[in-house]
Order: structure tokens, then C-alpha cells, then sequence
């Protein structure tokens, strides 16, 4: 029995609890709404209002017209066409001119620039190849001097080493 007495008294002092719990929140939200009220009258009497300006739309009322923006004028094109038009003003002779430079490309000249990279790499390929097959006949001709075998594999070794770099 003692248990079922102890239940309604926590009941009651968590309700009192409770209470007491609402009225320090209304407190203190009334609190911060003085502080806010007090802190926007300030504001609003330090800052002036922001003055409208009008940049497309042309206001009625006369006092507001003298916050109308101007509209830009464009300047005047016309003087500064005629002096680009004076300035490219050249006189070409017959011998001023290059027929090298006014010569058409080859139809080809794109295509020859792109594989030139491939063709240099194709070309280091050839070279090395046709040396390994100088090495095979000299190996197959056994009565070829030695040094001049070796002499001859070297050049080539040196040739294509530098056609790399």
C-alpha cells in the first residue's frame, strides 16, 4: 500500500513541476522579446531608410522623380568608326606582297602534322631493326672480323640512341 500513496504525491510534484517549468519559459520568452523590442527601436532610430532608386520605372510622384536614374546615352560611334576605317587604310604594291604567303596549303598538310610523332617512333623502330638484322649476318658469317662486328653494332647503337633524344 505504501507504494500505491507514494505514486500520487510524484504525480503531483511533477505537475507543480511542470508548472513552475511553463512560467520560467513565458519568463524568459518575455524577456527576449523586451530585449528584441528594445534593440529594433535602436536600430530603427540609428539607421535611416534605404532611399528607392528608380532605374526603368518612371515614378508619378514628384518627389520620388529625383531619385531617377539616368539612362545612358550611347556616344557618338560614328567618329570612332572613321578613324579605325583611316587607320586601316594601307596601300599594297605588287612588290609588298609574298605569293609564297598567299600560296595555298597541301590538302595533306593537317594529316602530315598529326602523325609526325608516330612516324618519328616508327622511324627509331626501322633503325633498330635493321641493325639486329646486320648483327644476325655478322653472327651468321663466321669469318668476318670480330672487331669490326663489334665496331659496326656500336655505330648503329650510337646512331639510334641519338636519333631518340
Amino acid at each position: 500500500m505504501e507504494k500505491e500513496e507514494s505514486q500520487p504525491n510524484k504525480i503531483g510534484s511533477l505537475e507543480e513541476e511542470a508548472k513552475k517549468r511553463k512560467e520560467r519559459l513565458l519568463n524568459l520568452k518575455k524577456s527576449l522579446e523586451d530585449k528584441n523590442e528594445t534593440q529594433n527601436n535602436e536600430n530603427d532610430s540609428e539607421k535611416p531608410l534605404p532611399k528607392p532608386r528608380f532605374k526603368s520605372y518612371i515614378p508619378e510622384d514628384e518627389g520620388l522623380k529625383a531619385e531617377l536614374i539616368p539612362t545612358p546615352q550611347p556616344g557618338d560611334i560614328i567618329a570612332e568608326v572613321e578613324d579605325q576605317l583611316k587607320a586601316g587604310e594601307t596601300v599594297f604594291t605588287v612588290q609588298e606582297l609574298d605569293l609564297n604567303t598567299l600560296a595555298p596549303r597541301k590538302p595533306d598538310w593537317d594529316l602530315k602534322r598529326d602523325i609526325e610523332k608516330r612516324m618519328a617512333k616508327l622511324e627509331r623502330r626501322t633503325q633498330r631493326a635493321i641493325a639486329e638484322l646486320i648483327r644476325e649476318r655478322l653472327r651468321g658469317e663466321q669469318n668476318i672480323d670480330l672487331a669490326v662486328a663489334v665496331n659496326e653494332g656500336a655505330r648503329v647503337n650510337a646512331q639510334i640512341d641519338n636519333e631518340e633524344f
